[in-house]
């Protein structure tokens, strides 16, 4: 074990675990990441600071998962750095991090899965098979390692926060869930581990993601409900502003349950995913009536 000033770099189960034992008097909270910690990330660090208060403990994991990768993503390249995110989850305040090997979380003869029926089915969970059953399988687990009072998430993979919430509410799981804003960018662009995938070119495209949603929520505001009619120009505009990428969805769904909706009557999310040769962005805009 590597100790961080009052903190503990653990890679065991059995470690954290050992560790967490006595601190539970007073709030745990978790950060579960991939690593490749950028701003966002280490906003949910502080954030976590904030709710576990002085006297809590922060745990921020990281652990590359590759059960959510499918066969032709970018698993085996996606960017590790250990060190470096061990050093900024100590400064944002954690208190443990989490990095386990992978035969520490998965054994090779494991047979017990999670799956999610319904909030999975549109957006993500068709462009990437399986992806969301690797979520809440891990999710699950460090949950369960863990235990703790509260989970803080991105609002950036909404349709994942959706899925957590559910799975918190439909295994009555003793663990608050909190969204957190997506961070960004100074010209808008969702900060996310990938985005140092893009070409200057495409970097320079990347912010109009953002532009297209602000347009939808803005027309929204004005009167527009026909989801339809949203989705036509926020596509029309990327494809003229963006026009090195292309979209992988753009869609118009129920802010609770993710399910298509054709008009703007309760709260809502416009959702896109947008690829830029392999680096697939995604971002969100909450659409309200």
């Amino acid at each position: 074990m590597t100790y961080i000033k009052d903190g503990v770099l653990e890679t065991t189960i059995g470690g954290v675990r050992g560790i967490l034992a006595a601190r539970r008097a007073n709030p745990v909270v978790l950060v579960p990441t991939m690593g490749a910690l950028h701003r966002g990330h280490i906003e949910l660090v502080e954030e976590a600071r904030r709710l576990a208060t002085p006297s809590g403990t922060v745990v921020a994991s990281i652990f590359v998962n590759a059960r959510q990768f499918g066969p032709t993503e970018d698993f085996g390249v996606y960017p590790r750095d250990l060190d470096g995110d061990v050093a900024k989850c100590e400064a944002a305040g954690a208190d443990v991090v989490f990095a386990p090997e992978p035969g520490e979380v998965y054994r090779p003869d494991a047979s017990i899965d999670v799956r999610e029926l319904s909030l999975s089915k549109l957006l993500c969970g068709v462009s990437r098979p399986g992806h969301f059953e690797g979520v809440c399988l891990v999710v699950l687990k460090l949950f369960n390692i863990t235990r703790p009072t509260a989970a803080v998430f991105g609002k950036k993979d909404r349709q994942q926060l959706a899925i957590i919430e559910r799975m918190g509410r439909d295994l009555d799981l003793e663990v608050a869930i909190i969204g957190v804003e997506t961070v960004r960018e100074s010209d808008g662009l969702a900060m996310s581990s990938r985005n140092a995938y893009l070409t200057p070119e495409q970097r320079r495209q990347a912010p109009e993601i953002r532009r297209a949603l602000l347009d939808a929520a803005a027309q929204c505001r004005a009167g527009e409900r026909n989801a339809a009619t949203l989705i036509g120009r926020a596509r029309a505009s990327l494809e003229s502003d963006a026009p090195l990428g292309r979209v992988d969805y753009l869609e118009v769904v129920d802010a609770t349950n993710m399910q298509h909706i054709e008009s703007v009557t309760e709260p809502a999310v416009m959702a896109v995913a947008y690829f830029f040769d392999q680096c697939r962005i995604i971002d969100n805009i909450d659409l309200n009536p």
